[in-house]
């Protein structure tokens, strides 16, 4: 009798937790109503890409970071919830075969279709009921796609009492900072699957599946064409992740809620 008088209070304590999710893909359609008619009046759309990272690191490192931090985001502003983490994005060109795809299981999609697929993204966000909207990338090909694209859809909105913006400073503002912790930490820089980005995924890989740490070796712009690494991931570690992850939280909070203060 005991099991089947707790029964019904698990189910409610799991819907609660379920409910309690900021990323869509986890709610139900009611769910996500329900949620923008108490308050959650923002959506976070954040790029990730699918690309290689050397021979130590999972391709799908932006995507899982993105994932990672638009929830952090979501969380620490308190109305917002999550859309789906596009794990597309430019990575090279297919003729020529440059950028990521020199490597095998890249995958770029080109800045028309890119920047597209974001403004509908955004769309879908304003179409369920969101007032506000902010786009972001983990990537950096595809950020000036996701600039124009806020730009245009705020131009067209704003007077409907929507806002949507573009947030590089996740992106650039704390690549930035990353560098200058390298170096004040007498670390080698980098610009592609380096200590820095290394760093992040071994932070929020709980599970141990996405770095090779066998694999792990130096290497710079002369070696790049054979690597794919231009860094030295060596030197990386999920305590120095941790660093570079909630820097992306805290840049990317801080100019969301400057745009809010701002005047219109």
């Amino acid at each position: 009798m005991l099991r089947y008088a707790i029964l019904p209070v698990l189910m409610l304590i799991s819907a609660v937790v379920r409910a309690q999710s900021v990323y869509i893909e986890d709610l139900t359609w009611t769910e996500v109503r329900d949620a923008i008619a108490a308050g959650k009046s923002t959506a976070i759309i954040y790029a990730g890409s699918t690309e290689q990272n050397g021979p130590h690191m999972a391709l799908g490192k932006h995507t899982f970071i993105a994932h990672f931090v638009a929830g952090k985001i979501a969380e620490e502003l308190g109305d917002a919830l999550v859309y789906p983490t596009l794990p597309f994005a430019p990575t090279g060109d297919f003729v020529l075969k440059t950028g990521h795809l020199r490597f095998p299981g890249s995958v770029s999609i080109d800045s028309d279709l890119f920047l597209g697929v974001m403004s509908q993204v955004a769309l879908s966000a304003i179409n369920a009921g969101f007032k506000q909207v902010y786009l972001m990338g983990d990537h950096g090909g595809g950020q000036s796609e996701l600039k124009l694209a806020a730009e245009n859809l705020d131009r067209e909105w704003s007077s409907h009492g929507v806002r949507i913006r573009y947030v590089p400073d996740v992106y650039f503002k704390e690549s930035t900072q990353s560098e200058e912790y390298l170096k004040a930490h007498h670390l080698a820089t980098g610009t592609h699957a380096g200590s820095e980005d290394t760093s992040e995924v071994m932070y929020i890989d709980t599970a141990h599946k996405w770095i090779r740490k066998d694999k792990m070796a130096a290497s710079d712009l002369s070696t790049e064409p054979a690597t794919g690494v231009d860094g030295d991931p060596t030197q990386a570690s999920a305590e120095m992740g941790k660093v570079f992850v909630e820097l992306k939280i805290s840049d990317a909070v801080a100019q969301i809620r400057a745009y809010r203060s701002a005047k219109p």
